[in-house]
């Protein structure tokens, strides 16, 4: 006998058998137990689910003398003259390839002749929403008022191409994708039937390669032991699927989210120069970030996973570096060009793109980035990652390692000290620094850090700049007085773009975004902002910090007033 594929071999042959889809085996069951069998059946759902299988099995089953539990018992007449493939009281039809007007009015003349050996005489219709609109017509009628012995069973993957006149005449069942789990419990049992010996990782990749598809699971499985002679393994199943290198996937996923540009391009590279396809690349990179997600948001990752110890120990150690915005976001840029795939002429060059646009997330400005980025700045400041050098710059930690020798700095003199507001035209809160000048008669001073200024340590002298009534002068005091007190690249940055006014004789710093206003008022930023005030001599209810459309804790008190005082006049706030 011709060798069978597996997912022929292993088609159900009873409604016992069938994977999952209870809800719609226990209405068909009941319906044959009853005797309560209807003229038109829809069954929908995507592929390999077990639409014909359930189908041919219902069919038989309403034709059988004695079903056992809603399945035929394949020992009496009809079940064996339903067994000959020349029995005509079961036609399936594919409307993909009968799709005209005249079939479907060559069905209507052959549905008025009765069964031959058993009760119903069942149409099944595959793929039912390729029939042209006058197919549908032809069908309609017959569909509506069929003969008593006929049973039709209409089975797709896309509903939403039936019209409705069809649809109100049929008694619709959905179909379910199938969970991984009961996957790799069919997937056991026939590799188990056949004799095939196999590693429970190798299981689980074929099993989620199914997608929820039994059919495409068991294609796969058979192309899987066709490769493999002895016991099949994690690594053969990869090699059949032609996904890249997991350690090599791992390496770039790693590089794209720790911001390595230079690695993640030369990996890009190398999968691209040794013939991976750019959608299997996107796959597998999209495959690899979900299994990240999963380690990092889930207790029991490694089972969810069922990935090989090293395996699963390269997606941890990616995921408990990874910030979870940037997750977010990278999974996102890989998801659009899976997208965009089938619009371009030039895969290579897009997923090369998206690597670098992934890599870099400096120049991204989607909104997710911009606060991801704010984040990570505030928390290397918490983490002191960041102190205060000469000259009013930002070092990192690196810069701040222990000094070299001092012969190493024999030929530098001391950095100079930030200039005077009246040297700069004003601006000084724009300088970064100033570079060193030669010098060869001795080493620099090492200045020790100077600690973030507080109320109790603010100058007891007010700064010059600040002046009431004038917000523009104020609001550049202000910058300057935080520059030189608070020692915080992000919080300055941040306030540079405030809006700011003088309401009464209160200065008010506004915005409109709730995420910088909330950074503004946290604890540790909003001490640094009333010790750069109090450097201008101002007190703390000199000054308010408001989001846009806030009123004042002032107007409201006024507000409160009027409206105790005329209780019954209608006040409104615009």
């Amino acid at each position: 006998m011709a060798y069978l594929a597996l997912y022929r071999a292993f088609r159900p042959t009873s409604l016992n058998d069938v994977v999952r889809q209870e809800h719609i085996v226990t209405v068909l069951k009941n319906q044959i137990d009853t005797g309560r069998i209807g003229h038109a059946y829809l069954f929908c759902g995507p592929r390999g689910t077990g639409k014909t299988s359930i189908a041919k099995i219902f069919a038989a089953s309403i034709n059988c003398e004695n079903p056992i539990g809603g399945s035929p018992c394949g020992k009496c007449a009809a079940c064996k003259s339903l067994a000959d493939p020349s029995n005509l009281d079961i036609s399936e039809i594919d409307a993909a390839s009968n799709n005209g007007v005249d079939e479907m009015r060559d069905l209507r003349e052959k549905v008025q002749y009765p069964p031959v050996a058993g009760k119903y005489k069942v149409y099944i219709i595959d793929e039912v929403h390729m029939l042209s609109t006058g197919a549908f017509n032809a069908l309609l009628k017959t569909l509506e008022e069929p003969p008593r012995h006929a049973v039709f069973i209409l089975a797709t993957t896309e509903a939403a191409k039936i019209p409705a006149t069809v649809l109100s005449r049929c008694m619709r069942f959905d179909f379910k994708l199938i969970p991984q789990a009961d996957l790799e419990e069919r997937l056991r049992y026939v590799f188990d039937s056949i004799g095939k010996p196999y590693e429970n990782e190798a299981i689980a990749a074929i099993a989620r390669a199914g997608a929820g598809s039994v059919r495409d699971m068991l294609s796969i499985a058979d192309t899987c032991v066709s490769y493999s002679s002895g016991k099949l393994t994690y690594a053969d199943v990869t090699s059949v699927l032609g996904s890249a290198d997991f350690s090599g996937v791992a390496a770039f996923c790693g590089a794209v989210l720790g911001g390595d540009t230079g690695t993640a391009f030369e990996k890009a590279e190398a999968f691209l120069a040794a013939g991976k396809g750019v959608g299997t690349l996107i796959k597998d990179v999209m495959n690899f970030l979900n299994s990240c997600t999963v380690a990092k948001t889930c207790r029991d990752g490694k089972n969810i996973l069922s990935l090989p110890d090293e395996a699963y120990a390269l997606v941890e150690k990616v995921a408990r570096g990874a910030d979870g915005r940037r997750l977010l976001r990278v999974s996102e840029i890989f998801a659009e060009v899976e997208q965009n795939l089938k619009y371009t002429a030039s895969a290579r060059v897009l997923f090369e793109t998206a690597t670098l646009k992934a890599s870099m997330p400096q120049t991204d400005d989607d909104l997710q980035s911009l606060i991801a980025r704010i984040e990570t700045l505030e928390k290397r400041l918490e983490q002191g990652d960041f102190v205060a050098k000469a000259g009013g710059r930002v070092a990192t930690n690196a810069e701040t390692q222990p000094a070299p020798s001092e012969e190493a700095f024999a030929d530098f003199a001391e950095i100079a000290p930030p200039p005077d507001e009246a040297e700069t035209g004003g601006n000084a809160y724009f300088d970064a620094g100033f570079a060193p000048v030669p010098k060869k008669q001795a080493p620099p001073k090492v200045q020790e850090p100077t600690p973030p200024a507080t109320i109790e340590n603010a100058p007891a002298k007010p700064m010059r700049g600040a002046v009431q009534g004038d917000a523009k002068t104020t609001f550049g005091a202000f910058l300057r007085s935080l520059r030189k007190t608070g020692r915080n690249g992000v919080l300055f940055t941040i306030c540079m773009d405030l809006d700011n006014f003088y309401e009464g004789e209160t200065f008010v710093l506004s915005t409109q975004s709730d995420t910088i206003y909330r950074s503004l008022t946290k604890p540790e930023h909003y001490e640094l902002i009333k010790a750069a005030f109090a450097a201008l001599g101002m007190a703390e209810n000199g000054f308010s910090v408001r989001m846009q459309g806030k009123q004042s804790d002032d107007f409201n008190e006024k507000l409160a007033e009027i409206k105790e005082t005329f209780g019954g006049v209608k006040i409104d706030v615009k």
